[in-house]
């Protein structure tokens, strides 16, 4: 728990360089997964700083990249849903479950991005395998969290490795 305080701390001291103009000194992503047993869902979020993810789009893609720009929401919703559909994959109760893409919200300098996964009746565990941005940043890292109820397991974890599991 001591270390998640010091993560979110150095995330909220990067948000405010960013803010100040400077470039942030970290390489960081969050991924949320939350069990919804009322729907039988598994929902997700994703939270990357927006010059980052921007950057890995036009570099893969090649083709210009503005997610703030209104105009190109179509354009962007399509790189979007490639490139987090190629990143993340999960495991429920050892198998393999297809993520729905929802769409992608931008807040202040950060992109937050809605997936979800229908027909979970139950979740005894997760696999989570988050490798976003690690084809940009050889210092990436990803902090996942995992909620069913009221409980919540959390973790980090460091470019290369890409995978957490999480048993209930």
């Amino acid at each position: 728990m001591r270390k998640l305080k010091y993560i979110l701390l150095f995330l909220c001291c990067a948000f405010f360089s960013v803010k100040a103009g400077l470039k942030h000194p970290l390489h960081v992503s969050t991924t949320e997964v939350s069990f919804n047993a009322k729907d039988k869902t598994l929902e997700l979020s994703c939270k990357i700083f927006s010059d980052d993810f921007e950057a890995i789009l036009a570099k893969l893609y090649k083709q210009k990249t503005d997610l703030s720009n209104p105009n190109m929401k179509s354009v962007m919703d399509a790189l979007v849903k490639k490139y987090l559909l190629t990143h993340l994959q999960l495991k429920a109760n050892g198998k393999a479950v297809a993520i729905n893409y929802i769409g992608f919200e931008i807040d202040h300098e950060a992109t937050n991005i809605y997936l979800e996964v229908e027909k979970v009746a139950a979740l005894k565990s997760i696999e989570v395998n988050d490798s976003i941005l690690y084809d940009m940043f050889d210092d990436q890292m990803s902090i996942i969290h995992v909620v069913k109820g009221n409980n919540r397991k959390s973790t980090k974890i460091l470019y290369p490795e890409k995978k957490f599991t999480a048993n209930f």
